[in-house]
């Protein structure tokens, strides 16, 4: 097992936050900051800062505190942003549409290669420099081109049959937003999953229970 297999997820899905206020901070020409001062922007403690970055080796020293463009190249080194890992697109609906059009894949250590959907209609319209193209070219297109990911934008009811094609071409990596559980099938895949309703939710029993 390597170190990084030890590191718990509540660490790493901290590291984002981090790198992102680190690139607000470099782009302030912020050049050094104290994990006191990193805990306040982060609202954690600097205990708590130290405990994170300790995990990977560190990265301050006494008294200086942290080399702020440093440490934003270190974070962006371990979350792997310049792997420009290669993600084909799944349903091109409203919701995959908008994250095709508007978020910045090779920022976020990815380049988006194909867009893929069922519905006739869409066939042929650009989202981007992309344009969508028939599900059932699906196999083609990975048997000719390095896919290292699948963002999943179908609803759930659709989700086994396109997965199994996606597992059959190699594919182990998915951003999920169907709500379909592809662990519970498949024991190798690394997936992330994204419940907007449950963020929502957990918004509504925060503001219910407002003091």
């Amino acid at each position: 097992m390597s170190k990084n297999d030890s590191i718990s997820m509540s660490v790493i899905r901290r590291l984002p936050r981090y790198y992102r206020f680190l690139c607000e901070l470099n782009d302030q020409n912020v050049e050094r900051i104290s994990s006191t001062k990193l805990a306040q922007i982060m609202n954690t403690t600097a205990s708590q800062v130290r405990q994170d970055l300790n995990c990977f080796g560190g990265f301050g020293q006494q008294g200086y505190g942290y080399s702020v463009a440093q440490l934003r190249d270190e974070i962006k080194k371990i979350l792997g942003l310049n792997n420009r890992y290669k993600a084909v697109l799944i349903g091109a609906g409203n919701f995959g549409s908008a994250i095709a059009n508007h978020l910045d894949f090779e920022r976020l250590g990815f380049e988006l290669v194909a867009c893929f959907d069922s519905d006739k209609e869409k066939l042929g319209i650009k989202l981007g420099e992309l344009t969508i193209s028939d599900d059932s070219q699906l196999e083609e297109f990975c048997g000719e081109n390095r896919v290292d990911a699948a963002i999943l934008c179908i609803p759930k009811g659709n989700v086994e049959s396109v997965l199994q094609r996606l597992y059959d071409l190699g594919i182990r990596n998915y951003w999920n937003f169907s709500h379909y559980d592809i662990t519970a099938k498949y024991s190798d895949v690394v997936v992330e999953n994204v419940h907007l309703s449950d963020s929502l939710m957990t918004l509504c029993y925060r503001m219910n229970n407002k003091e």
